[in-house]
């Protein structure tokens, strides 16, 4: 994140807003309020002891030791930001407008909730010694030694932090084996006629990849595999997912998904109750797209988000700012550059530009005609134009479409 500045004249201090959660969807909501002209107070309360920070880099630069860190470069004091490390927020009371911390309650006029997400783990793992996570700096940390000596890695998940991670420790020398409960990788993401291109990614870049197979048992040096195998493994890395962080929110009055516990936003990002936003991993929002109710957890989301609540707090219109972005993510795994942008469904038409044998290549979602979604490896200009054409519901020619050769933009019927 570049420097962010704004100024910040005349305090309001009469006027609140309690943001919960320092990652990126919280910071960038206190930015985007002084942005937005709120000249109120502004509390930003994180739960870990480090300066807020991106999360990026942890399975990249940073975990290969490329880079001493990833804090954001924003001025809070100068932003009339107060931030407040190691206090997480423990329970919201919005009939009294206040959130209860450790330290004691903390007014608002308005909160924010920018929790962000939690990882899921391994039945039977925690608190084990050599198995780990990757969700935060510390664990990053944690982890870089690992790679640096060179050890056997078993990573439990295909998913798009499994491959991330698996890149970087093949990359520092280490032997890997990833192991997905799946047919194949990224089976939550898309299909397997299109996953399936992505399985020999692994043994080219030398990792191992176990398909089909979950973990029945972590124990000390070793991995053993519901099919009996047994893996020597130095260090395990669970990447199966995240869920909201949302449990502190018990007892709220705000309502949460009972399918993922993300907190229920509108179109406007308002949670349930008045004058509650939620923002970023741990928020769902209704799609007026894509005609249905999305939770994304990327980073992308968690920049565009804010905008529109620090828009709809700082200008406190009767008429609020609708939230409804083309969803934006990418990936960096094996010497490939994988984007994604839109939303697909199953039903959808697949149309494919190029060959998923080769070096670079895409995939479009039609529905009823018009791009809905796009998957983009190593074809940015793909993506570029796609993610536009996918913005406007453009209808295109199909051959065009299919054919690499020729600017996607170029097949707008």
């Amino acid at each position: 994140m570049s420097e962010q500045r704004t100024s910040l004249q005349a305090p309001d201090h009469t006027r609140r807003v309690l943001i919960a959660g320092a990652g990126i969807a919280g910071v960038q909501t206190a930015v985007a309020l002084r942005e937005q002209g709120w000249r109120g107070a502004i509390t930003l309360l994180g739960d870990e002891p480090h300066q807020p920070y991106d999360r990026p880099p942890l399975s990249k630069a940073l975990l290969l030791g490329k880079a001493d860190g990833a804090a954001f470069d924003v001025d809070f004091a100068g932003l009339g930001i107060d931030l407040h490390l190691s206090r997480p927020v423990t329970a919201l009371r919005p009939a009294d407008h206040e959130a209860d911390t450790a330290e004691g309650p903390v007014p608002y006029d308005y909160a924010v909730i920018a929790t962000g997400a939690e990882p899921v783990l391994l039945p039977g793992s925690e608190g084990l010694p050599g198995v780990h996570l990757l969700r935060t700096l510390d664990d990053a940390e944690r982890l870089r030694p690992v790679l640096a000596a060179q050890r056997r890695i078993v990573v439990v998940g295909a998913g798009w932090i499994g491959a991330e991670f698996a890149t970087a420790a093949r990359e520092a020398g280490c032997a890997v084996t990833v192991v997905e409960a799946a047919d194949r990788p990224l089976a939550g993401a898309l299909p397997a006629e299109v996953a399936a291109h992505m399985t020999s990614w692994y043994a080219d870049a030398g990792a191992e990849l176990r398909t089909g197979t979950g973990v029945a048992a972590v124990e000390p040096g070793a991995v053993v595999l519901a099919d009996g195998t047994t893996l020597p493994a130095d260090a395990v890395v669970v990447g199966i997912g995240a869920r909201p962080a949302t449990g502190w929110l018990a007892g709220s009055g705000v309502a949460l998904s009972p399918e993922n516990g993300s907190v229920l936003a509108d179109e406007q990002l308002r949670a349930s109750v008045p004058h509650v936003y939620a923002v970023g991993d741990c928020a769902s929002f209704p799609s007026a797209r894509y005609g249905r109710r999305l939770l994304i957890h990327h980073w992308d989301n968690a920049l565009q988000g804010p905008r529109t609540v620090g828009e709809n707090i700082a200008r406190g219109a009767a008429e609020g700012m609708v939230y409804d972005p083309v969803p934006y993510f990418w990936s960096e795994q094996f010497g490939r550059f994988v984007q994604y942008a839109g939303h697909h469904q199953a039903a959808d038409e697949m149309i494919w530009r190029g060959d998923p044998a080769g070096a670079s290549w895409s995939v479009l979602w039609l529905h009823e005609g018009r791009m809905v979604a796009l998957l983009a490896v190593g074809r940015p200009r793909d993506l570029a134009q796609g993610r536009k054409l996918i913005e406007k519901g453009a209808a295109l020619d199909r051959d065009r479409a299919a054919d690499a050769a020729l600017p996607l933009k170029s097949a707008v019927l």
